[in-house]
């Protein structure tokens, strides 16, 4: 089937053309979007409220930046609720016990099932628009070691040329890694100095790949 050139190809497209792995920068971006959108026009969504506090509220790493979200009393009023539960928990001398997972979480999931799907059904050999993904993803910086593994994980039948480039690329960050270690040793500064500025960093680039979003 061919692949449509819809949304989803625009968003890898645009987030290809920055740093680091491009459904990282997806995931970030819509999954803050999401999480503005729902603080600012869905409070009064009770599905939303029930199941924010069945999940004890946002889990910490996408709760980090509440404080500086546009719509105060939106923040206040949910965490109110968890609040109230904790304040519970604690007469109880209990530990709360969450019964769902972080919203933004299982929002997370989605997208990220969305565009690894999308993306292994680029097969370039009959398909124009697929060649232009191909062209897109091979120039970034490819996928983390997280959503690549993810990929390899759930889909059963992956294009090569997607297996080829993330094989190369992390074949060739371990060997620049290996690289860095060794010029790292006492006595060979002269060595360390003759690393191209990329791989004097390369540790950076490692920890961001294997981090992932």
């Amino acid at each position: 089937m061919p692949l449509d050139k819809h949304i989803n190809f625009f968003e890898l497209e645009k987030a290809s053309a920055r740093p680091g792995c491009p459904l990282c920068t997806i995931v970030s971006d819509r999954c803050e979007r999401y999480l503005d959108n729902m603080l600012f026009e869905h409070i009064s969504d009770r599905a939303f409220r029930k199941a924010h506090r069945a999940a004890g509220g946002f889990c910490a790493f996408h709760s980090r930046n509440l404080e500086s979200f546009r719509d105060g009393l939106a923040v206040a009023i949910l965490g109110r609720d968890i609040l109230e539960d904790r304040v519970e928990s604690f007469t109880k001398r209990k530990i709360l016990k969450t019964k769902e997972r972080c919203p933004v979480c299982v929002e997370q999931d989605r997208i990220e099932q969305e565009y690894l799907g999308f993306l292994i059904k680029a097969e370039p050999a009959a398909d124009d628009v697929a060649r232009q993904l191909q062209d897109i993803v091979v120039k970034s910086s490819g996928l983390c070691a997280p959503h690549y593994g993810q990929l390899l994980e759930t889909a059963k039948k992956i294009p090569r040329w997607i297996l080829e480039f993330h094989e190369k690329k992390f074949a060739s960050l371990l060997e620049r890694t290996n690289r860095f270690i060794e010029c790292s040793a006492y006595g060979r500064e002269k060595d360390f100095a003759e690393l191209n500025p990329a791989d004097q960093v390369v540790w950076k680039e490692l920890a961001a790949n294997l981090r992932g979003s």
